[in-house]
């Protein structure tokens, strides 16, 4: 193939236009013979209005219609959003994976939930490894993040020279791991970087994100200024900050005690990789009851608002082993992620009515974003001297302002684009030369579907309004073979003012021609439909309604 066949086309399916869900594709060859790539396979989770969905995943139809030409899916760092859709949709796409330590065990654990542990092929990569993936060469370039062993990758297809961060920031002093290779991306820039495909989460904001180094020490001030039990909550995945609350629990004579499962499944996965080495010895959340107060420190899960999370089930009283009272010390050491503000500050109001105390970050005191603000952003760009920029990781608003401050630093070609748009970045001029299927698939327990099949309308109606359940005897000629009853369920009882049952069956009886024989399906939509309307006029919402005809 020349050439002038080929070309080097980047597609996102999930990530951009959004934060979360970040799925991206490179492809190389001619259209509809091309050689692809996968760059993360990660998931956002379902809100309130979702009833029973837990997590989402990009719809991956399209690279599924090319899996043979597909050579590996690589994964940047851990997080959730980058690695939590591989172990349900890799039976789609059945290719190798690869990964840094780190990162490998983490998707071990979730391949291992699902059956999949000895089935997929997992190639461990060193953090400044090499991989060589049909006509792809990819480098793995040390970068910092609120997450071990973050990793940009350089990406070399023929004369294409592509520099992709994942997410990243620039941490001086990032309390665990290496710092940012920075002489790595500059001879990367000197090769001739034809695009960067880059982090925006935090293009809005001016300055540096700052460093974990001085997380730690603000926690150990306020730790060390408390006289009672101290509860820290914080994103489980950032072993820095696990290790400074372990150095803040160390320099206040206090055990430290993990709470939530996913706190301690990060510890464990950074115990196999090598980090956390000179941990404290933990106290179990069965014992940590009963110590004195201020004896002890406990790091856990919830930080988010999240109901079931150890922090969500100490502030309801629902926690086995872990309780609060007066003069207890909550310490958020995380940011509130939007779209988390109700669930977070209903939790806050549970701590607050326990008469607990709630501090807060303030400032860059307690917490430190893990993407780059304006000034690393500029950095980054002054290494890698991109010809092309194409904005991703971030809502509608950031993809604007990240294209702006391109446009500024005199990068040539800033790009805007979506999920399902198929950018050519070589040869030749940016531009959108297709756009594909995209879109979503919702996990729903252990099944995945995608808009067309989801329930979840008919479960929002369950929730808001109830379902009425009618159960009708008839004979082997379809007659009424007796009185029909309802049942209602999720509905106010009846009582001497409310009669919904009467209602419903008086509904019923209206649909039941006077010789009693019944057409079972025209029967069906006619009590379905008097049902709803009689519900609709006295109590002024529609029910689902069930109809079953049990043969007597």
């Amino acid at each position: 193939m020349s050439k002038q066949d080929s070309d080097l086309v980047f597609l996102p399916l999930g990530g951009t236009g959004e934060i979360g869900m970040n799925c991206n594709l490179y492809g190389y060859g001619k259209k509809g013979k091309r050689d692809w790539i996968m760059v993360d396979l990660g998931v956002t989770f379902g809100k309130a209005n979702d009833p029973g969905i837990d997590l989402i995943t990009p719809d991956t139809s399209f690279i599924e219609g090319h899996a043979k030409s597909l050579h590996g899916i690589l994964l940047t760092h851990g997080h959730e959003d980058h690695i939590g859709a591989l172990a349900h949709l890799w039976p789609r796409l059945k290719c190798p994976v690869y990964a840094t330590p780190f990162t490998a065990e983490l998707v071990k654990g979730k391949l291992a939930e699902v059956g999949l542990l000895d089935v997929v092929p997992l190639h461990i990569i060193d953090t400044d490894g090499h991989v060589s993936l049909g006509p792809f060469e990819i480098d793995y370039i040390c970068l910092t993040h609120s997450i071990a062993e973050p990793s940009a990758l350089a990406i070399r297809c023929g004369e294409a020279r592509v520099l992709h961060t994942g997410d990243w920031k620039i941490d001086p002093d990032p309390v665990i791991g290496r710092l940012t290779e920075e002489a790595r991306l500059s001879a990367f820039g000197d090769e001739g970087i034809d695009a960067i495909i880059c982090d925006s989460t935090n293009v809005l904001s001016p300055g540096r994100s700052g460093s974990e180094a001085d997380v730690g020490a603000a926690l150990q001030d306020v730790v060390k200024a408390s006289s009672g039990r101290v509860i820290i909550t914080t994103f489980a995945s950032n072993v820095a900050r696990l290790t400074s609350i372990a150095q803040a629990a160390v320099a206040s004579d206090r055990h430290l005690c993990l709470a939530g499962r996913g706190m301690h499944k990060i510890y464990q996965a950074a115990r196999k990789t090598g980090y956390l080495t000179q941990f404290p010895e933990l106290v179990e959340e069965a014992d940590a009851g009963y110590l004195p107060p201020e004896k002890l420190l406990i790091c856990c899960t919830g930080s988010q608002g999240e109901s079931r999370a150890a922090l969500g089930r100490m502030a309801s009283g629902t926690h086995p082993h872990l309780s609060l009272e007066a003069g207890d010390k909550v310490i958020f050491s995380s940011k509130m992620i939007p779209g988390n503000e109700a669930e977070i500050m209903g939790m806050q109001n549970q701590l607050a009515a326990l008469d607990v105390e709630i501090v807060l970050p303030n400032g860059k005191d307690l917490h430190v974003s893990g993407h780059p603000c304006i000034d690393e952003l500029k950095d980054m760009y002054q290494w890698a001297r991109p010809r092309i920029a194409v904005p991703v990781h971030g809502e509608h608003r950031h993809l604007m302002a990240h294209a702006e401050l391109a446009k500024q630093l005199q990068v040539p070609e800033p790009v805007r684009i979506h999920n399902g748009d198929m950018l050519r970045i070589w040869p030749g001029a940016a531009e959108v030369i297709d756009v594909v299927p995209h879109g979503r698939f919702y996990i729903d327990g252990n099944v995945i579907l995608d808009n067309k099949a989801l329930p979840v309308k008919e479960r929002r109606n369950l929730a808001h309004n109830g379902v009425v359940f009618v159960a009708v005897p008839v004979d082997a000629a379809d007659r009424l073979a007796g009185v029909p009853s309802v049942e209602l369920v999720g509905m106010p009882q009846d009582d001497g003012a409310v009669r919904l049952a009467d209602w419903a069956l008086d509904a019923v009886e209206r649909a039941i021609p006077s010789n009693g024989r019944l057409t079972p399906e025209k029967a069906t939509t006619s009590m379905r439909n008097g049902i709803r309307r009689e519900m609709a006029r006295r109590w002024g919402k529609k029910p689902a309604v069930v109809v079953s005809f049990v043969r007597v």
